[in-house]
């Protein structure tokens, strides 16, 4: 009895040996037969980097570093032909065992190098995890973060989380939703508006007031099961201030210091002008977003490391559909390729839409994947998708010109179609109103349903892949001139005592009906539609403020008119001859009438009709 004592006895001081000196490990766990069989796992602990290490089962240690700060080790490891299976690391000091850290290696999922990704064929639906719903309260607030929530702080935390999602996949499949993109649900512990989610303080942990990280695999399993590939909103360019490594820096050079904190000059123009001062292509890449988000470093190969295994661990752990990636021109440009390129090697088919919030067909086409216009300056981002900002800038404006000019209404529209040729991949770009840091759409039209389905019906039919924000689909608006929270408002039924559910067709206003049928009905029939998915685009350049285009694929045909006047317009169909061919009527998606090809289509004012040619 006594001697088990003394084991008991040792036993507790061997565990607490353990934690005392390792307090995260990271990435936690890993997987077996991946592309690139290195590995570096970071070990963090108080003194850590006194102790040497060693790793059992064979398994060979390629390199360890440690940095200025002796509170890590980071190990890398060359996990070729090892199967899954438990290893352990052993820390010594002077030869003499301290303390051991068991790790794991899991087998992957089936074919998961092999999974399929959005594109052209989804429709993606982006939600503010907090202003949508709330379907968990008791983890409004929580004990391990800073802010509580608060409802009636427009800018507080309002409790929306995984459990508010999971509830109304239903509502987002009879939308028409393929793929679900997130704002960040990782940790964010700001003190104020963390709500966001953009300032992260730890990036391997779903953030409390959202669920856990198994609430979040359960999020990612229900949407598949309806059909819908879970996006993760992911950020390479900064942190917040409050993550945990920024309180303990492993290194001076693990952010951009000038010293310390240094506000960006936003212009990304830098990133490629071959008349840039290095002063202010500096401040572009390495300058700070907002003081509250410290530049990461993506030069420091620690740092790169650390960044290109926390996503690709997401990756394989949530068993993800896909990225967006915040503010991705603002990233040393050279190390955000290399990033970006370590992901696509491990899983070929996976997309990542960047955020190119630039102004210039060209100057975002430099982004995009095999650009030729990068190629000048022998630059590959490797990055497949890009965000069509002139397209959503034009449409922010173009419905509002009533009359035919040279240069407003439908020909600013055509006009951005006419620079396609620059991507090298015009297919693999995201089309779309508006955003969360955008103007509503429905704010900027004054709730104009009109014009609202004329550009939800274009965005539905041109070239790229169409991206919908939440409630737009309900006639939601909100004033950007009043602050972001405006522009993020709880989605109506969303918390229990809402008194309109706009869920629910019962539970919707006739108005909100309205806007939710048209968006329901055209991108429910896009599914079906491979001629505007994949299909070849012909632009007649618009005549009388009146655009019609064409989308075409072997044995299919669909032909777009919107009719952008005041008034009722009659569009003559012979100069559409090359495309209509032997077609003599065209089935309306929406109303299910047939419209004569042969001679005139009538078209009612502020209008849009796609039609299926028959």
């Amino acid at each position: 009895m006594k001697f088990l004592s003394k084991i008991y006895v040792l036993f507790l001081c061997v565990t607490f040996s353990v934690a005392a000196q390792i307090d995260k490990v990271e990435p936690p766990f890993w997987w077996s037969n991946m592309h690139n069989p290195e590995l570096q796992i970071m070990f963090y602990g108080k003194n850590i980097a006194r102790y040497e290490a060693s790793v059992s089962n064979n398994i060979t240690i390629k390199n360890v570093v440690k940095t200025e700060n002796p509170n890590y080790i980071f190990i890398t490891i060359d996990t070729k032909d090892i199967p899954a299976s438990d290893f352990v690391f052993t820390f010594k000091d002077k030869n003499k065992v301290a303390f051991k850290q068991p790790y794991t290696l899991k087998n992957r999922n089936a074919n998961s190098a092999q999974r399929k990704s959005y594109d052209a064929s989804d429709m993606m639906y982006l939600i503010m995890p907090d202003r949508f719903a709330n379907g968990n309260p008791d983890n409004d607030s929580s004990k391990w973060t800073l802010e509580k929530g608060n409802r009636n702080l427009p800018n507080g935390r309002h409790g929306g989380d995984i459990e508010g999602i999971i509830n109304h996949l239903d509502y987002l499949q009879e939308l028409g939703v393929t793929a679900l993109w997130n704002t960040p649900l990782s940790e964010d512990n700001d003190p104020q508006g963390s709500y966001h989610g953009y300032a992260q303080s730890d990036v391997y942990k779903i953030d409390p007031r959202y669920g856990t990280n198994e609430d979040y695999l359960r999020l990612s399993a229900a949407a598949k099961n309806k059909g819908i590939k879970l996006v993760m909103d992911y950020v390479t360019n900064h942190w917040g201030a409050e993550h945990w490594m920024i309180k303990d820096l492993p290194s001076y050079d693990w952010i951009h210091q000038f010293p310390g904190y240094g506000q960006t000059n936003y212009r990304m123009t830098t990133q490629f002008d071959t008349n840039a001062a290095a002063i202010d292509a500096k401040y572009c890449m390495d300058g700070w977003f907002v003081k509250s988000m410290p530049d990461l470093n993506q030069s420091n190969p620690l740092v790169l490391n650390y960044l290109t295994q926390n996503a690709i661990w997401w990756i394989e752990y949530a068993d993800l559909g896909g990225f967006r990636v915040d503010t991705y021109s603002y990233n040393d440009k050279t190390a955000i390729a290399k990033w970006t390129k370590a992901i696509t090697d491990e899983y070929p088919n996976f997309n990542i839409a960047g955020e190119v919030w630039m102004h210039d067909q060209a100057q975002m086409a430099y982004w995009q994947k095999d650009s030729k216009i990068g190629a000048i300056q022998n630059y590959n981002s490797h990055l497949p998708t890009v965000m069509d900002f002139t397209l959503h800038d034009a449409l922010g404006v173009a419905f509002n010109e009533n009359d035919a000019q040279w240069d407003k209404g439908m020909i600013r529209i055509y006009e951005n179609f006419t620079n396609d040729f620059l991507y090298p991949n015009i297919n693999s770009i995201l089309t779309f109103i508006e955003n969360h840091d955008t103007a509503r759409f429905n704010h900027s039209y004054k709730n104009d349903l009109s014009k609202y389905k004329m550009a939800i019906g274009l965005i539905a039919t041109v070239r790229g892949i169409p991206q919908l924000y939440y409630g737009s689909e309900i006639g939601m608006a909100g004033d950007k001139d009043k602050g972001d929270a405006d522009i993020r408002q709880d989605f109506p039924g969303g918390w229990k005592g809402d008194t309109n559910n706009a869920f629910t067709k019962a539970g919707r206003t006739a108005a909100q009906n309205k806007y939710f049928d048209f968006t329901a009905k055209v991108f429910q029939w896009r599914k079906t539609s491979k001629a505007v998915q994949y299909g070849k685009t012909t632009n007649y350049i618009p005549e009388n403020n009146v655009f019609v285009y064409f989308r075409t694929i072997e044995g299919e045909t669909v032909m777009v008119l919107i009719n952008n006047n005041a008034t009722q317009q009659t569009v003559a169909t012979d100069r559409f001859k090359e495309n209509i061919g032997s077609f003599t009527k065209g089935e309306d998606v929406i109303s299910k009438q047939a419209i004569g090809l042969q001679k005139e289509i009538k078209m009612e004012p502020k209008s849009i009709l796609i039609l299926e040619l028959q």
